[in-house]
């Protein structure tokens, strides 16, 4: 007898950020595990093709755009959810921004811009989605958190500030609504090349980066998708406040050579 614990058939997901990057990769991986899946951002040629991508694993979906900057927009994300699928059970936090600036010549804006998008913008989510989730005492909440949540990286204060407050937003959230039925945890990639990193990678930090990482690759992001299946699942009904690790040993890594 197979074990269904991994299996979402039934369970709605919203993927806020899910239109690009981890977060889109994210979102196909939750449907494909039979979850219907509404994958939001700003763009809406995005989020089209992100539903298109959804609908052909023959799930349902929604084309709603949304901005973490702008809690009326959540708001009118959760409110189409639930008036469409009667809940959400699912919520990944995906949305995100950096920018490579030495700390002394970092301007207030872009300080704010990526602190209100990362950690802001996570609180804004996790506020108006947990307040459903909490109401129905269930919910599965995943955060996307960094390997700066860990440690510390050059030239990324602003970034690395955003990701060590969101992991602790997650532990803090874990404990307020375990209570609920609601668990919260999060995903901390390691070196995935995505749009957002492309350049750097192709560059002098790219190759320091796979020095460190043990297993001299960078990740896929097809490879974040079983951790988000995993933790989305009936499998990880008591896994709350964790922060889950996919970095190729980069994080457990001492001397690589």
């Amino acid at each position: 007898m197979s074990y269904k614990g991994f299996d979402l058939e039934g369970r709605v997901a919203v993927v806020v950020g899910g239109t690009s990057g981890i977060g889109q990769t994210i979102g196909r991986g939750l449907a494909e595990a039979g979850a219907d899946v509404i994958s939001t951002g700003r763009r809406a040629e995005l989020v089209d093709a992100a539903a298109q991508e959804i609908e052909a694993f023959g799930r349902r979906t929604l084309r709603i755009c949304s901005d973490v900057l702008d809690r009326s927009s959540l708001q009118m994300l959760l409110d189409a959810a639930v008036a469409e699928f009667g809940k959400v059970d699912i919520l990944v936090n995906a949305a995100g921004r950096t920018k490579r600036t030495p700390f002394l010549e970092v301007e207030d804006k872009e300080w704010n811009d990526i602190l209100d998008t990362n950690l802001n913008g996570a609180y804004r989510v996790c506020q108006v989605f947990g307040r459903h989730m909490v109401g129905r005492k269930y919910g599965r909440i995943i955060n996307i958190a960094s390997l700066t949540s860990f440690l510390g990286m050059h030239e990324v204060a602003a970034y690395a500030a955003s990701k060590s407050g969101l992991a602790g937003l997650t532990r803090t959230l874990a404990i307020e609504w375990a209570r609920y039925g609601v668990c919260v945890n999060a995903i901390a990639p390691g070196v995935f090349r995505t749009a957002l990193n492309d350049k750097l990678l192709d560059g002098p930090r790219g190759q320091e980066l796979l020095l460190r990482t043990p297993m001299k690759r960078f990740g896929k992001v097809e490879e974040l998708i079983g951790s988000a299946i995993f933790l989305a699942s009936e499998a990880a009904s008591f896994v709350t406040g964790t922060i889950l690790m996919v970095d190729g040993g980069f994080l457990s890594s001492g001397v690589n050579q």
